[in-house]
């Protein structure tokens, strides 16, 4: 655990939560010389071994560069310029790079992106305090806006010209509104991941998502050492009902193609995801912002939720940045507005994939259909595949914050 000989007791911008967002933020703020202290409920060791997402797309990492933590990230992590997407064992491989004019997504966990950050932060002069519970916001409406927060068993209070949220669904940021400010909107996914590591080297040099009638699978990775794999499961089952010998049969199954071999290795670690889509609406109450997971969450199964935390970021860097620096507030009064625009498109081809993808036990022989014609649709048209390619790296994310979004929908409605 980091400690510190003394506390703030007033910095420009509080942030709540270490995860991507509020380390991220709290860098570029200092490289522009505003300050900031981050406040983080976990240990320090928690939150860089917890187990997330691992794609990052071009403008993610582009950040990181700006933050000057990717050193490690441009050495270890591995560039994919292309998916591969599979129905039933008959693959059709997505040309990321070739549809999008040389964008691609890289793979590299989150734990070393949280990792990265918090060294940069620390190596800067940042200050983080781990395992410090923010208990209330209060002040909003004011200039001077208050976190009252404990840690190492006192109370503390830290006052600040704003407050960035970015503690997660299931933090106090939202609740710093007056009751019924904020407007929210959910679905629940009637399936979950079970999610594993193994030691053993990537089976394949792309990522496979793959549908099957019995459910479905994905094959990822962690480094060209550690695999990382998904089978749909029941929101019911646990870990113990998914013994190694069943995992490793039915990913077998569901991966399986000619002339393709799955290694199998040694399971490191076993978790279950739910799926879930959740916005918040708006995402900022008088001098708060939420960003990341506060605000939105999507299935994993587009590689988006640390995306959309670092896009958030920039959004809200390059708004304080304005106000600091110009003393022009509009990017902070539209912060919302323009971070949602991008929120639901990466909503939309979350939600899209997913359901192309997944089982959905008793589904209707009409609707089993149509998820085929869809798959169908991706190996035969070269514009559906190219919007897959634009969504999955990015690209159609980064215009709908422009404001000039096409639906999924709209684009795979094309004749070929």
């Amino acid at each position: 655990m980091e400690t510190h000989d003394s506390r703030p007791r007033r910095t420009q911008v509080g942030i709540i939560g270490a995860g991507p967002a509020g380390l991220l933020l709290s860098q570029l703020l200092h490289q522009q010389g505003i300050t900031s202290v981050v406040l983080e409920n976990r240990s320090r060791e928690r939150v860089e071994t917890r187990q997330r997402a691992g794609l990052l797309e071009q403008n993610t990492v582009d950040l990181l560069r700006e933050a000057g933590a990717a050193a490690r990230l441009d050495r270890l992590g591995l560039v994919h310029d292309g998916v591969l997407l599979s129905y039933n064992g008959r693959r059709h491989r997505v040309a990321l790079s070739e549809l999008t004019s040389g964008s691609h997504v890289t793979i590299y966990a989150q734990p070393e992106v949280i990792k990265d950050l918090i060294t940069r932060r620390l190596e800067t002069g940042g200050t983080i305090f781990f395992e410090a519970d923010a208990t209330g916001i209060e002040g909003l409406e004011t200039d001077s806006p208050t976190i009252h927060y404990s840690h190492e068993g006192e109370t503390h209070a830290l006052q600040c010209d704003f407050v960035a949220g970015c503690d997660g669904f299931h933090g106090i940021s939202r609740q710093a509104a007056p009751a019924g400010f904020f407007k929210t909107y959910d679905k629940i996914y009637p399936y979950c991941w079970l999610g594993i590591l193994a030691r053993v080297a990537p089976s394949t040099d792309e990522l496979i998502y793959a549908f099957h009638e019995r459910g479905f699978a994905l094959h990822s990775m962690r480094s060209s050492e550690i695999s990382r794999l998904y089978v749909q499961c029941d929101p019911a089952d646990t870990v113990e009902d998914w013994p190694d010998a069943r995992i490793w049969e039915e990913l077998h199954l569901r991966l399986g193609t000619a002339n393709w071999t799955l290694q199998e290795g040694p399971i490191l670690e076993k978790t279950i995801t739910p799926m879930r889509s959740f916005v918040t609406e708006p995402m900022q109450y008088q001098r708060l912002f939420l960003a990341g997971d506060a605000a939105h969450i999507v299935p994993p199964t587009g590689g988006k939720g640390l995306n959309m935390a670092a896009a958030d970021t920039k959004t809200l860097f390059d708004a304080l940045r304005a106000y600091y620096q110009d003393a022009d507030s509009t990017l902070l009064h539209n912060y919302s507005a323009a971070c949602l625009r991008r929120v639901w498109r990466v909503q939309e081809f979350s939600n899209y994939m997913t359901e192309m993808l997944h089982q959905l036990p008793g589904k209707p022989a009409f609707d089993q259909h149509l998820q085929q014609s869809r798959f169908d649709l991706l190996t035969t048209c070269e514009a559906a595949s190219r919007v897959v390619a634009e969504n999955y790296v990015g690209i159609a994310s980064q215009r709908a914050s422009e404001g000039v979004a096409a639906t999924i929908s709209e684009n795979l409605g094309l004749s070929c």
